[in-house]
Order: C-alpha cells, then structure tokens, then sequence
C-alpha cells in the first residue's frame, strides 16, 4: 500500500473507497467543493486496487484541492480492505466513510459532520444513513435482510449497508479482525451495539449511478450471493465476539 500522501490534519476525515471509478471520482469532488465551506474537513480518496485510471484521475485532483487526500492500494482484496486501509491513515478526531458511485450524496456526508457539530462533538456516537428513494426490490432484500441480521444478534439491526458512517476514531482502535469485504458494513454497525455506541440515523437519498456498474449488485442471482456471503459472516462475527478473551 502507498503511503506516502498522508492524510492532513483536521477534525473530520471521510474515507471513499474507489475501485475503477475514474468516471464518478471528479463528480463526486465537485459535489464535495460545492458543500465544504471550512478547513476542517479531509476527503481521502483510496485508489482500491483500480485498474482503469482512477489513480491518475485521483492525482490530478488531489493537486487540485486542498480537503483531498489519498491513499493507494495496490491490490484490491475487498471493498472492506479499502475503508480499512484508508481509515488507519487518518489522522483525526472523527473519521468515517462513504461510497464513490456517487448513490451516496456529498450534501448527505457533509450533514452528518454538522449533526456531531451540532451535538458537541461526543465520542460515544455512531453516524449512519437510512437510505430513501430505492427500487421496491433493494428494498425487499434490505428488509429481508434487516429482519435477520435483528433476530441472529437481538439487536435492531436495519439498513445495514447505508451511507455515510461516521465515528470517533476511539471506536475504530476498538476494532480486532475487521472484515475485508462488505460485511464491513455489518461488523461496524453491530459492534456499536456491543460497545453500548449510540447510533443516531438520518434519511438520506439513494439515487441512480451515473456512470458505470455496481461492483456486486448486477441482479438477482448477485444478490444471493451476497445474502450467503453475509450470513457466513454473520455465524462467524457471532461466533468471534462471544468467545471468551485469554
């Protein structure tokens, strides 16, 4: 992994994983310009493994903003290894993430800092989306999933995979054996349940991608794959958590 841009000192660091997103990423930084109106604010664009010219895309921006940041990751080994990756080169007090396919609006992050703004800045919360506005089919299989994931832990656990995230770095330290893969998502949502982390939701927009294709969703037989892949992962979080500590 290139390191060797480190992420500069503020208070909000807002990790966006990019796997072959070369056509989205100078959107989504446009978004970002548009509603950054302080200093305080890091975006730090993670190159996740890209085999198109997201890196030089992400370059090129980066010498062109002042809130951009970046992180390289020479293979790419899941989109949970992405966030992971550029979330332990944060340098700040609160840090979280977001998506790069641009189904995640800028003007939605930039809410969730000034909702820890507006609280005082505690250590003891958990910022998340809840997605509105999506196909009845997504919303199915979200349910479906939600219901659950919510009887497997007995805890409330919905909307798992929604957007932005955002903590206190406090709560990343606490992380042992963080999952590679989209059930990153699912591991950091139940892990506030655990760790007695408040979570506070707000509705955000789920619109159409504007360029390219989900890197897993691409219909229905992916997802049943996914719905497997996240069931494993759940016997195992389950399993992994509940073991007695040496």
């Amino acid at each position: 992994m290139d390191t060797n841009r480190k992420v500069r000192k503020s208070l909000f660091s807002i990790v966006v994983p990019c796997f072959n997103e070369a056509e989205n990423i100078p959107i989504l930084v446009k978004g970002f310009n548009e509603e950054i109106d302080n200093d305080d604010i890091n975006i730090v664009l993670v190159d996740n493994g890209s085999v198109d010219n997201s890196s030089e895309v992400i370059r090129d921006l980066c010498e062109t903003f002042s809130f951009l940041s970046s992180v390289k990751v020479v293979k790419n080994i899941g989109y949970g290894n992405g966030i992971i990756s550029g979330l332990k080169e944060c340098d700040t007090d609160f840090i979280g993430w977001t998506h790069a396919d641009l189904q995640c609006n800028p003007k939605d992050v930039v809410r969730s800092i000034n909702m820890i703004r507006d609280m005082g800045y505690p250590k003891n919360i958990y910022i998340k989306g809840e997605r509105k506005g999506r196909p009845f089919v997504d919303n199915f299989f979200t349910l479906g999933m939600s219901i659950f994931e919510t009887i497997f832990f007995q805890q409330s656990l919905f909307d798992i995979n929604a957007q932005p995230n955002l903590f206190h770095k406090d709560f990343f330290r606490s992380w042992n054996n963080p999952p590679n893969d989209f059930s990153l998502d699912l591991y950091s949502l139940y892990l506030t349940k655990i760790k007695n982390i408040k979570v506070k939701r707000f509705n955000v927009t789920f619109p159409p991608r504007v360029h390219g294709e989900s890197k897993w969703n691409t219909g229905f037989r992916s997802k049943i794959k996914f719905i497997k892949r996240t069931i494993s992962y759940s016997f195992k979080l389950k399993k992994e958590l509940n073991e007695p500590t040496s």
